[in-house]
């Protein structure tokens, strides 16, 4: 592993004590109006994101919604059913990513939605923010975000760690799902505070 100096990383810029891990500039989401949307589990984030994917459709947009939770659920009810996930196809080549064809991960859904499941590693065995990595590169080895109008990223839960927070790296606008109960209160506060954190760089 490389001494601690050489690890690209931003000090202090997120808050005190805080490490920021560099972006790869060559992942960055251009040309398309990127969206990610919060909320506690249970909320209705994958409804508001795939009536969100709907409606932009139906404006004659050209959409691409990716789900970022292992239950890969976000797109169902644009397919009519659950996708295989990036993280799981990508296993079957043994992470071979030039093996993989756009429509090995991406399915078409209503409207002409095109839908993908990133997935999530299993709890507590390996990094949110390296599934979205990977499902964002794969898109751009692909020119799938090139004729793109608007990205939704639905993301996973309240959780606001590095990695699953990596979807506000893309995002122009965080949209966060709530509800007048405590608990989606605590959790829309932890993501505003997250917002804002990545909103400095």
């Amino acid at each position: 592993m490389a001494p601690r100096d050489e690890i690209p990383v931003l000090k202090g810029l997120d808050g005190e004590g805080s490490v920021q891990v560099h972006q790869d500039a060559g992942l960055k989401i251009e040309g398309a109006q990127v969206f990610s949307v919060h909320g506690k589990g249970g909320i209705g984030k994958s409804t508001t994101s795939s009536n969100l994917s709907a409606a932009f459709a139906q404006m004659g947009k050209r959409v691409l919604q990716i789900g970022c939770d292992p239950k890969h659920d976000s797109t169902f009810t644009l397919t009519g059913r659950l996708q295989p996930t990036v993280i799981d196809i990508l296993k079957e080549v043994d992470f071979h990513a030039e093996e993989l064809r756009p429509e090995d991960y991406v399915t078409v859904g209503w409207g002409g939605v095109r839908c993908v499941e990133a997935g999530g590693p299993p709890a507590g065995t390996g990094c949110g923010g390296y599934v979205v990595g990977q499902t964002v590169k794969l898109l751009k080895q692909h020119h799938l975000l090139e004729d793109t109008d608007v990205v939704i990223f639905d993301v996973l839960g309240d959780a606001v760690c590095g990695g699953f927070a990596a979807p506000l790296q893309h995002a122009d606008r965080a949209v966060i799902v709530t509800a007048n109960d405590f608990d989606s209160i605590y959790a829309m506060n932890r993501i505003i505070a997250a917002v804002q954190a990545k909103a400095g760089n």
